[in-house]
């Protein structure tokens, strides 16, 4: 059994470190506030900083919201790098800029440690269920370490390329998610006015070529109202954000990603932020004088 290290415990690392421990590993955990009980309960020790989980683990787990919150943890006071040693492995699971990914990466390269960027799709549900996609950036023999691990909390697993490639790969994602959520929530919203039974528009739906995990799983939520995250709406934010700056720096125009950016900012506007990004519905809603639920 392995010495991990697992740091960033919020809605989804929490029982993505858990899945670590019952599968026998020996970890050591740190987050900001305090560790959750039923990790330290099942085994997890708790420490002080980054870099004493850093000191104790032979491949460090990191679980961020932001860009800035990993570049902090991996080189500020009492970090990550001030407790490696030639040999570790450090996997960044958060989702942040493909770009600045891959400096980190370089810097934890000089110090002889491998870097794998990992970000991961499927939210809470999946992580709770060990089910996430997970998209890696990094060299094949840091891959094939970590793989076995990937496997212990995530189903499809791939290594698509250098350091920074995972990174571009969750921002594709988050682009073709958000955009869907938009299409559904127009879709519903559409019917809806019309008069017809949004719910009994759905399960058509499901049948046809528009059917799609969104469809099935947010376009519930939004029927049914329950906007708890989730992936909250400030997350997705985050991610369109780091498109639209990719997107400048590549020279391209996004204009449907454009779109979805707008929408979320209507609800963070209407204090709507942490609500589930299925509620994106809510800024078409308010801009029809109309919801979704309201089919009669």
């Amino acid at each position: 059994m392995s010495k991990l290290g697992f740091i960033g415990l919020g809605i989804m690392g929490t029982p993505m470190a858990a899945h670590l421990i019952k599968a026998g590993h020996t970890l050591f955990v740190t987050t900001l506030g305090p560790v959750p009980a039923e990790l330290t309960a099942a085994g997890a020790t708790a420490c002080a900083s980054a870099q004493e989980v850093t000191q104790h683990a032979d491949i460090i787990f990191l679980m961020l919201p932001d860009t800035p919150d990993v570049a902090k943890v991996l080189f500020g006071d009492n970090g990550v790098a001030s407790g490696l040693t030639a040999g570790k492995t450090v996997v960044d699971m958060s989702s942040i800029s493909p770009m600045e990914t891959k400096v980190f990466a370089q810097k934890i390269n000089a110090l002889g440690c491998e870097y794998l960027d990992a970000p991961v799709s499927g939210g809470e549900v999946g992580a709770k269920a060990a089910s996430l996609t997970i998209m890696v950036g990094g060299s094949q023999a840091a891959f094939d370490l970590v793989k076995p691990l990937f496997e212990l909390m995530g189903k499809n697993i791939t290594l698509v390329g250098g350091n920074g490639d995972g990174q571009t790969t969750k921002v594709a994602n988050q682009i073709i998610v958000a955009l869907n959520i938009a299409a559904v929530g127009e879709a519903l919203l559409f019917a809806s006015k019309a008069g017809a039974d949004p719910a009994k528009v759905r399960a058509a739906l499901m049948g046809g070529f528009a059917s799609s995990r969104i469809l099935e799983v947010h376009g519930e939520r939004m029927i049914n109202r329950t906007f708890n995250p989730g992936f909250r709406i400030k997350l997705h934010q985050k991610d369109l954000g780091l498109a639209m700056q990719g997107a400048r720096e590549l020279g391209l125009a996004l204009p449907q990603t454009a779109g979805a950016v707008q929408l979320m900012q209507v609800c963070a506007a209407n204090g709507m932020a942490d609500l589930d990004h299925s509620a994106l519905v809510k800024a078409l809603e308010l801009m029809g004088n109309h919801e979704v639920a309201s089919a009669k």
